[in-house]
């Protein structure tokens, strides 16, 4: 059985794919994902917790924040 693609947008749109670094394309996925999102948001809504909230992303999802 072949995946539905009937929903995926037109290949000529991800052409600047192939000319990523490893850490651009890692971002390119990561700012999609609706988890991180979420988590985005929090930092957002809760300036105050960011310490917190840095250290919980850095487990989270591998990230590190240099400064």
């Amino acid at each position: 059985m072949r995946p539905d693609t009937s929903h995926w947008h037109s290949s000529v749109s991800y052409d600047y794919v192939d000319g990523l670094i490893a850490s651009d394309l890692a971002w390119e996925w990561l700012r999609r994902n609706t988890n991180y999102q979420q988590d985005y948001s929090r930092g957002e809504r809760r300036p105050t917790q960011l310490k917190d909230l840095t250290r919980e992303v850095r487990e989270r999802w591998g990230l590190r924040f240099p400064g």
